[in-house]
């Protein structure tokens, strides 16, 4: 069932929201060479707890504040003393926050110092399905449309789309209705209407679209060992625009 959200409750999402925007905004220039992915978990709980919050992925039971993906890593990735990021990684970032019991979830994959070309094109136009996707999510569209937008422009670089794993509403739980696939033909097709507040998160592999999950039963990676971005707003729909919570 798809809850639509009156303008208290955005307004509890959009502080949610806010937050998670200045956590980012303060954890992305500590992601560097040498740190470890649990070094970065471990900012992201500091930093919530210090406000106020509650890392939203406990509630899944995720085992840290940070999913934290490198290189063909998709997402899910668990943080590790034991996993040192290098120059050249790429390193995908996604984390929710609790707040007075609403939730905001944002994602954003760094290239760390210099990568390769095809590293880059692929976090750039990863950025740019997001972006398109957001473009089509107003009201009156259909989920359909958003689909459509990311899939097009990742078909049209040559970069797979996953299909198993998909954007959600989001905003009272961390996974509500509607679910948003990413590749046409999945999934239901209901109309966009003001009240939702979607989290768009697009997940784009330099390879296939195939992924398998480790023995970890949380890390899903690509099937081919190809490189994978993924970048993700929450965004609240308007009757006249939308809104993008988390930028």
């Amino acid at each position: 069932m798809i809850r639509l959200k009156n303008a208290k409750q955005i307004d509890g999402i959009r502080m949610s929201c806010r937050l998670l925007r200045q956590m980012y905004t303060e954890l992305l220039p500590r992601i560097k060479a040498g740190v470890t992915t649990a070094d970065i978990s471990d900012f992201c709980a500091r930093f919530i707890a210090s406000h106020g919050g509650e890392p939203a992925w406990f509630s899944e039971g995720f085992p840290a504040a940070a999913c934290v993906s490198v290189n063909q890593e998709v997402i899910h990735g668990v943080p590790s003393k034991q996993r040192r990021i290098r120059e050249g990684d790429l390193v995908s970032v996604d984390v929710g926050i609790k707040l007075g019991g609403y939730i905001s979830d944002a994602a954003c994959t760094v290239m760390v110092e210099r990568v390769s070309p095809e590293a880059r094109r692929l976090v750039e136009v990863t950025h740019r399905c997001l972006m398109a996707g957001i473009a089509a999510c107003k009201a009156g569209n259909r989920i359909s449309d958003i689909t459509r937008a990311v899939f097009d422009i990742a078909s049209a670089a040559g970069f797979g789309v996953v299909h198993e794993y998909c954007g959600h509403g989001v905003g009272l739980d961390v996974h509500e209705d509607p679910s948003i696939p990413f590749v046409p033909g999945k999934g239901a097709n209901p109309r966009i209407q003001a009240g939702m507040v979607l989290a768009i998160e697009p997940m784009i592999n330099l390879g296939t679209g195939d992924v398998d999950i480790l023995d970890d039963n949380w890390t899903v990676v690509t099937a081919d060992g190809k490189l994978s971005a993924h970048e993700e707003h929450t965004v609240a729909v308007f009757p006249d625009h939308t809104e993008i919570l988390t930028l």
